[in-house]
């Protein structure tokens, strides 16, 4: 058995909790107390696991940290790691994402933030500086804002080829690069933006994406949680069909993809637009093994009676062991986790404030 860390972000602080067997969990915490955590990254690529934290404190504004011990000690530079160049007249609100590129970019790591930009870091997430090529796109001045804020808050970088980045914006929608950022192409035909009028909900741009997710065996096969709308794209974001049909509801915040199997991802589904509650009040996580031409509840463990929680788009992840561990925690400050690829459930932790994001990984 290898140790899995599982960072837990929420309202109040960054938890940290660590098992063996995935069962038994020991939890210390929380770091950055006060703090928002919007964003974690766990980075394995260098000699020991490095941990990056968006925090976001409400008295010195928002920061990114990072620990190579697994949170016993935290390091910030002394310069704001991500900020905007004065030129821009922007100022950072939040850290959305924190995206560690694969092995064929040593080094690099992606910020996505609120205003909506990119970042790129060159030194594992201590400095980053502005993808100037994505803030100067002439449709980036017509993005709106989505109920929680504008934010870029999906990074997807492609193993095949470092000069390829996909990101979403909420709401801006889905853009894509072949040429390490030089050039930027809208990419969201065929998803619906249901708060438009009726003839202009397929726009080029504008979208409300909530979180897209990459299937592990094929980097072209993405999965899009949409604002009304789940969808596949089988050409790395050229063209997107929805695939909700089967699921209790079609509105939700988070998307994950297996980290083994091949046409396998879960969502999280709400009834919206005006409850934001599970259908049927029911908790439950719904998982497609046939990329999304069908759909599998999975409630044995989870909560039986009514139940209002909520997952937002960054607080369902998996880890990479085999069988996967399946995360999620919910705005009622409850962390539930399956050590078998969803089949079964248990709480791990409660009465948290409310969880933002969690990321999970294998550490030794």
């Amino acid at each position: 058995m290898a140790d899995v860390l599982l960072a837990v972000g929420t309202m109040k602080g960054l938890f940290l909790a660590r098992s063996r067997d995935r069962r038994r969990w020991e939890i210390d915490g929380p770091h950055f107390t006060m703090n928002g955590i919007y964003s974690v990254a766990v980075d394995r690529r260098g000699p020991r696991p490095r941990l990056l934290v968006g925090a976001d404190s409400s008295h010195w504004g928002p920061s990114v940290w990072w620990s190579d011990d697994l949170g016993a000690s935290w390091q910030q530079p002394d310069r704001p790691a991500v900020r905007f160049p004065e030129h821009t007249g922007a100022s950072l609100e939040r850290v959305w994402q924190l995206r560690p590129a694969g092995d064929e970019a040593p080094g690099v790591v992606y910020a996505g933030t609120e205003p909506a930009a990119l970042f790129r870091s060159e030194d594992g997430g201590e400095t980053f500086s502005l993808v100037e090529s994505l803030w100067a796109h002439p449709q980036r001045a017509e993005w709106g804002a989505g109920f929680g804020g504008q934010g870029m808050h999906t990074v997807l970088t492609d193993p095949r080829d470092r000069d390829r980045v996909t990101v979403a914006v909420s709401t801006g929608g889905v853009y894509r690069t072949f040429d390490g950022g030089a050039g930027w192409t809208a990419s969201n035909d065929g998803v619906r933006a249901s708060f438009l009028p009726e003839g202009a909900q397929y726009p080029e741009f504008g979208q409300c994406v909530h979180k897209i997710a990459q299937d592990a065996q094929n980097p072209d096969l993405l999965y899009l949680q949409n604002h009304g709308g789940v969808y596949r794209s089988d050409d790395g974001g050229g063209h997107w069909e929805s695939i909700g049909e089967g699921l209790p509801a079609d509105f939700g915040f988070a998307v994950a993809a297996h980290p083994h199997r091949a046409s396998t991802a879960y969502v999280f589904p709400l009834t919206a637009d005006y409850q934001r509650t599970p259908p049927d009040l029911r908790c439950r996580v719904f998982r497609t093994e046939d990329a999304g031409r069908s759909w599998k509840a999975l409630s044995t463990g989870l909560p039986g009676e009514d139940h209002y929680g909520v997952v937002l788009r960054d607080a369902l992840c998996t880890d990479d062991a085999d069988p996967a561990g399946i995360y999620f925690g919910n705005r009622n400050g409850e962390v539930f986790a399956s050590a078998d690829d969803g089949d079964t459930w248990s709480l791990i932790a409660s009465h948290l404030p409310d969880v933002l994001c969690v990321r999970a990984a294998v550490v030794g």
